[in-house]
């Protein structure tokens, strides 16, 4: 049995034309009448040593539940609260175990309408407690951006510009401890982003991906969003479903907050062992690129960049990787950067060069290649003046591009193809360090480059 279009509808309480009072409605589609699979998921959400968050969505209607216990230990099992999943929330559930401990592993098992799935757990490893107790343990992530998906529908008539899809075997295989998606996650099409329901739809399929499901259950997933994920290309402020594009992010997504009251939108931090994790959001107070460089002009906004900055000052890390969709230090970048903002760029770089704060790196996504920069800095006395790093990672399934003439662009670290990249956190006392590499879409090594604490103003 299947729910009809209007049905579907009714079923949300949003009635066949009628206006929305909420940003988001539902999407028509056919769901069976009760779920008795997952549609896409199980996916883990941003690192915490004393619980965790489980993403998940149902074909349909169901009663959603998780059994969890350490490995080995099946008589200490116990189950989190039961979630309801509906068309008013895209049959997506966000549950989060609680009353975990640090350091250990966690066998679950997925129950729909208390019938278990058992093709569906996964392991949950939470990170240790090592602060005051040992040394930071050494860890990786893997980032990157702009995985378009293609969709023949509704794509343009040209050749398909997705493709590489085998890259998250690789991906799935470095057993990474996080992946830190750069925007571009999804591609919203013309048609998708005229109606809150189009724009619902995209997300519905693209998450479902079959290449994708192994990478997703593979590690932790958080995320930022760029101009495609956010609304159409080179978008900024001025795009009036920006509330139904915040409403989906946060339903398909599990990172540990979404702006803050009173600042909407994705950004936020997140900490994994010695390293934090600043996550920006460049759409949602961003000034039109082809405005005048006139005094004011935004591409993060007053009240995320105040946020940032004291975040950095408070943040008492070691490393502190701070990342955007767009590039945010390469002067000759023709699209979408930071340097089109000159004013808000240079108000962020003079802050950098009078406070003392240590071990930064950046990355960026967008470009359809990948990159390291180096950016070095004027010498004040006394002051931190280490280069500036840039990682851009770039694409994982959209067509590659060109790269511009960077002056800031580490020797044979320009990628035109599609790839992924990862940072590993390694190294003891002084010797921490760095190890940035970048991969092919078969897993391949293509360049690596080492950056010590010495090199992010460590003496």
């Amino acid at each position: 049995m299947y729910i009809t279009r209007r049905n579907f509808l009714m079923h949300t309480g949003v009635g066949i034309g009628a206006g929305l009072a909420w940003p988001m409605t539902a999407f028509a589609m056919q769901v069976p009448a009760r779920a008795t699979r997952l549609h896409s998921g199980p996916m883990t959400g941003y690192p915490a040593q004393r619980s965790a968050s489980i993403w998940m969505q149902t074909l349909g209607p169901a009663k959603i539940s998780i059994a969890y216990w350490p490995v080995k230990q099946p008589h200490l099992q116990e189950t989190s609260r039961e979630f309801l999943t509906s068309a008013k929330e895209f049959y997506t559930a966000l549950i989060t175990l609680d009353d975990l401990a640090p350091g250990a592993v966690y066998q679950t098992e997925i129950r729909l309408d208390g019938q278990a799935l058992n093709s569906q757990g996964l392991q949950i490893h939470t990170p240790e407690l090592w602060q005051w107790r040992h040394p930071a343990p050494d860890f990786k992530i893997l980032t990157g951006s702009c995985a378009y998906i293609n969709d023949p529908k509704y794509d343009r008539p040209s050749k398909p510009y997705g493709g590489g899809y085998e890259i998250y075997d690789p991906m799935t295989a470095e057993s990474a401890d996080m992946m830190i998606w750069l925007g571009d996650n999804l591609y919203f099409r013309e048609a998708d982003i005229q109606s809150p329901a189009g724009m619902a739809m995209r997300y519905w399929t693209d998450r479902a991906f079959t290449p994708l499901q192994k990478f997703l259950q593979s590690t932790r997933q958080v995320a930022i969003w760029d101009d495609h994920d956010y609304a159409a290309n080179d978008s900024d402020s001025s795009f009036v479903l920006k509330e139904t594009s915040l409403h989906l992010f946060q339903r398909y997504w599990a990172n540990p907050s979404y702006g803050l009251p009173g600042a909407p939108g994705v950004f936020t931090q997140c900490t994994l062992n010695d390293a934090e994790f600043f996550l920006l959001d460049d759409r949602w107070y961003r000034d039109a690129d082809a405005a005048h460089l006139s005094s004011g002009k935004q591409m993060f906004g007053k009240a995320q960049m105040d946020w940032l900055k004291n975040a950095l000052l408070s943040s008492r890390a070691h490393f502190k990787i701070v990342a955007a969709g767009g590039q945010l230090f390469n002067d000759d970048d023709a699209y979408e950067g930071w340097n089109l903002y000159p004013e808000e760029r240079q108000d962020f770089m003079d802050w950098l060069q009078n406070n003392n704060v240590r071990g930064l790196l950046f990355l960026s996504g967008d470009r359809h290649i990948s990159e390291l920069m180096r950016r070095p800095r004027p010498h004040y006395s006394g002051k931190h003046d280490y280069p500036l790093w840039e990682l851009t990672s770039s694409p994982l399934n959209s067509s590659p591009a060109k790269g511009d003439a960077n002056p800031y662009r580490v020797p044979g670290t320009l990628v035109e193809a599609r790839n992924y990249c990862s940072i590993e956190f390694l190294g003891k006392g002084s010797d921490r360090h760095l190890h940035l590499s970048c991969k092919s879409s078969e897993g391949k090594l293509i360049w690596k480059h080492r950056i010590s604490s010495a090199d992010l103003g460590y003496a």
